[in-house]
């Protein structure tokens, strides 16, 4: 938890403190000197444009990236266009690289006219090297260049790249330490996620993140409570613990602590009213978590449990330790100790060797468990991966017919599990003014579905019952009691 009181002791005449976070602290005071010569060269603030791809942790390190850049003295715009462009990476799919590479070559004839102009790369396509490589042979411009292990080390690098010019690259194979006492920018006032662990161990075969993201590493149980503690105190009532699996969270702490024991304690930090979590992996979910889940009243009804695959043929090639029987066990001893969660998914369709019985079988396993909704993605190659090179590539054609089939059974049975709860009453947070119609706001409930309703700004960060009048497939249109 940031505390503000270690800042303002940071002393910035001398040399900089070797410790972490007083080193970062450092840094930024010193930007913070350089940031307000060039405002006054300039005769104006200058602004900063932050674009995240990716996951809710690439939200979350953007949080803090964008804090500690508003420290210095940027402050943010939504143009694309600004005097430092940061762009927070995703490397899941190849695709997600291509639009990073589009939108930096937008900005080079911008970074022409204006030289004072910083760009700034970081996040999980970073972690690869031959990006890294492209980058410097292809991308002069891009001045700075970090993973995800030291996002942290922004402060740091702007730093030396203001002072000693050209383009700095700071990329780690591994996390040295955990560091995660910054200030944070919340999008909302009211809510936030927390990390309690980075990383993964279980090398999907269809999956870059471990390559990218390192192996698994878990925050102390004393540092999460009390960064959670701080934020109730700054007035959020609902936090979503974050982590690549969260159900494998305790692994090499000195503390022997699980996720369902982290998860009581959260629970009982007075004034915070919702906890959510993610992302959770089914061979890591244990009979322990699921009793938690159920007893902590203020744990949502909502657990997000990815399938990718109902076939354990397919499930063995993408390496997911699980079978078929295993995730539908699962299933039903979730929903005998919590008969009206609302389970969603992640399903792949096309993964290299599947046939048609596979995909019969992911079928069947979606009408069966009657998901609120499903994220569903055609499979496609992503190079470093042992998939890509697996024999037996399913044809473009097949998928997109796959792939259509299954988006009607999800829809049709997320329509019928909407319907459920049509004409009750529900606790809703309301959370900001609705997008397309500003007489109405729009809230989330517990079980993490959405409902639109009347209301006014005024509204918004409180949790109220609200009726459910109306359903629309994927959400509900509502009114306030």
């Amino acid at each position: 938890m940031f505390e503000q009181d270690k800042f303002d002791q940071v002393d910035v005449k001398g040399e900089p403190p070797l410790q972490e976070p007083e080193r970062q602290y450092y840094f930024m005071k010193k930007c913070k000197e350089l940031a307000e010569k060039e405002a006054a060269r300039l005769g104006r603030p200058l602004c900063m444009s932050i674009q995240t791809l990716g996951c809710q942790m690439n939200a979350k390190d953007s949080e803090k990236m964008s804090a500690v850049l508003s420290y210095i003295g940027y402050e943010p715009t939504e143009e694309p266009v600004a005097d430092l462009v940061l762009f927070n990476t995703c490397t899941v799919r190849e695709n997600a690289n291509l639009k990073i590479y589009g939108r930096l070559g937008y900005l080079k004839n911008h970074k022409k006219k204006n030289p004072h102009m910083k760009v700034v790369l970081c996040g999980c396509m970073m972690q690869e090297k031959d990006e890294v490589e492209r980058v410097k042979k292809s991308y002069r411009f891009v001045d700075i260049v970090f993973g995800t292990h030291n996002i942290y080390k922004l402060a740091e690098l702007l730093y030396r790249q203001l002072t000693e010019g050209g383009q700095v690259v700071d990329v780690w194979r591994e996390a040295k330490e955990i560091v995660e006492d910054l200030p944070g920018d919340r999008k909302y006032p009211f809510k936030t996620g927390v990390n309690i662990m980075f990383g993964c161990n279980n090398f999907c075969s269809y999956c870059i993140v471990p390559y990218v993201r390192g192996r698994e590493r878990s925050r102390k149980p004393e540092d999460i409570i009390k960064e959670i503690e701080g934020l109730v105190a700054d007035g959020v009532i609902e936090i979503m613990l974050l982590g690549q699996n969260v159900n494998s969270y305790g692994k090499g702490l000195e503390e022997e602590i699980t996720f369902a024991d982290l998860l009581r304690r959260v629970n009982d930090i007075p004034g915070l009213e919702r906890i959510r979590f993610m992302t959770s992996h089914p061979k890591d979910l244990s009979d322990d978590l699921i009793l938690a889940m159920s007893q902590c009243h203020k744990v949502c009804s909502h657990l997000h449990l990815p399938l990718q695959a109902g076939s354990t043929k397919t499930l063995r090639r993408m390496n997911r330790s699980y079978t078929r029987e295993d995730y539908m066990t699962l299933v039903k001893k979730i929903r005998e100790k919590m008969p009206n969660i609302s389970l969603t998914t992640d399903i792949i369709v096309g993964f290299p060797g599947e046939t048609e019985e596979d995909f019969l079988e992911t079928m069947e396993v979606v009408d069966q468990v009657g998901y609120d909704s499903a994220y569903t993605f055609i499979y496609s190659k992503r190079t470093g991966t042992p998939a890509a090179s697996m024999p037996d590539q399913v044809p473009e054609d097949v998928v997109k017919d796959r792939f259509q089939r299954l988006l009607k059974l999800v829809q049709r049975r997320s329509a019928e599990r909407t319907d459920r709860l049509l004409g009750q009453v529900e606790l809703a947070m309301i959370e900001e003014v609705n997008s397309q119609d500003d007489s109405l706001v729009t809230g989330r409930l517990s079980n993490n579905a959405v409902v639109h309703l009347p209301g006014g700004r005024s509204l918004i960060g409180r949790i109220l019952p609200v009726r459910l009048v109306e359903s629309k497939g994927f959400y509900y249109m509502g009114e306030l009691l």
